[in-house]
Formats: structure tokens, sequence, C-alpha cells
């Protein structure tokens, strides 16, 4: 249904890497999806479809997939209750496709029944009419997220002298721990030397710091996740 959250799906399904098309003409769909698998590759492919699209046909549209070979094909047909189609068409002022001069819920009426081929033919349905986006997103996440969603977990440093990192989502202050920068043979090297380390490793307030920095990190970086963020920053200054 035009309305449904179409843009918002191929959107969420393109961030969790799949190959992903909107409003494909009918008959390139064949061909795209041939294209699509040349030399090897194995990403998935969504193509978004609606009355917009050029040569859409509900009731033939599930053949024109059953002829494309060696593929799996799913039809997932997004679905949305009258009312909030209606309510999100005034709240966009947006004209529904198939209404251009009549009330919106004229073209959803159409559209529904025009549609319904493709819904009964459907392999699974969503109706989105109680979701937000990112409740939308979640969904698709869990339904479709398999290995290609790992969120990604970046540890940086900083110096505060420089200004506090922007890109962070946690910064921690370390500026109580003995700073090798003083000592004259350890300024030139780096944290990763084994010297550096272990001058820090002798202040008596390195080993609890960082195990409590670690068991909140182990608490609360699951539920960034959990949340919907793809991306978490930890910052030490």
């Amino acid at each position: 249904m035009s309305g449904a959250g179409k843009s918002t799906v191929l959107d969420a399904l393109e961030d969790l890497g799949w190959d992903c098309v909107e409003n494909l003409p009918a008959l390139m769909l064949k061909d795209y999806v041939e294209q699509g698998r040349g030399g090897g590759r194995k990403v998935p492919i969504a193509v978004g479809m609606d009355v917009r699209s050029r040569g859409f046909d509900p009731a033939a549209l599930p053949s024109i997939l059953r002829s494309i070979d060696n593929v799996s094909p799913e039809i997932f047909y997004l679905d949305c209750s009258g009312a909030e189609l209606i309510r999100r068409y005034d709240e966009t002022r947006r004209r529904h496709p198939l209404a251009p001069d009549r009330p919106a819920e004229d073209g959803i009426a159409r559209e529904r029944a025009f549609t319904a081929p493709l819904r009964n033919a459907a392999d699974s349905i969503l109706d989105t009419t109680d979701l937000t986006p990112v409740e939308l997103r979640d969904e698709l996440r869990r339904r479709f997220g398999g290995d290609a969603d790992q969120p990604v977990l970046t540890i940086a440093s900083f110096g505060f002298a420089r200004g506090v990192s922007r890109t962070a989502d946690l910064v921690f202050d370390l500026r109580f721990i003995a700073n090798p920068h003083w000592v004259d043979e350890l300024r030139p090297l780096t944290g990763e030397h084994p010297d550096v380390r272990a001058f820090i490793e002798k202040d008596e307030a390195w080993a609890p710091a960082m195990d409590r920095i670690e068991a909140l990190l182990i608490d609360w970086i699951p539920r960034y996740w959990a949340a919907g963020k793809s991306y978490v920053t930890v910052a030490f200054g």
C-alpha cells in the first residue's frame, strides 16, 4: 500500500547490506535480478514496487518472480489501516497516486482492491499501522538482518588539549592516571609500547578503573545495539 513504509523498508534493508531499488519497471525485474547475481555475487536483492511502478500488475507479478531461475523469491507485502494512511497523507500533504484529484480515501480503497491478488499471494504481510519508523527498522532487522547485521564498535583515544572527541558516544576522562608524556624516555613512544604500558599499569588507580569501565561497557554496549544503533564509539581522553 502506498504510504505503508516502502521507502523506510528499502533504506533499512540497504543498511543491512541488501541491493535495493525502488519503483523498478516490472518488465525489468527479471533482468535486474539476473544481472545482480553476475560474477558470483550473493548479495540479497530487494525490489520495492507499488501502483506507481511502470507495468505494475499485482496478478502477474508472482508468475514473473517464479520465472527467474535459481532464486528464492519472497513477496513481502506492506499493509496499513485506511485511517492511518489518510493521516499520513494529510501530514505530508502528498496526493495518493490513484486519487490525484479526489480524497485520499478513494485512492486507498482503489489500491487495496487492485493489490488484493498480490496480498493473497504474499509470503509474509507486515501491518505498519502502529509502527514508528524505528520500530519498523527493528522488525526488519529481526526478520532479515542475519549475519550482515553486525554493529560496529570503535575504540578511540584523544587528547583533551585538542578538544573532546565529537564522534564519541561514550567518553572517559583518564587524566587522573599517571601520564607517560611527562617521562622523557617515554614521550616519543605510543601507548602500544610495552614500556608505556608497564608505566601506566604501575598506577594504583589503573586496574580498578579499567575493571569498572569494562563492566560498564559490557552492560551498556548491547543496550545501544538493542536500541538500533549500528555504530558505537568509545573514546578515552
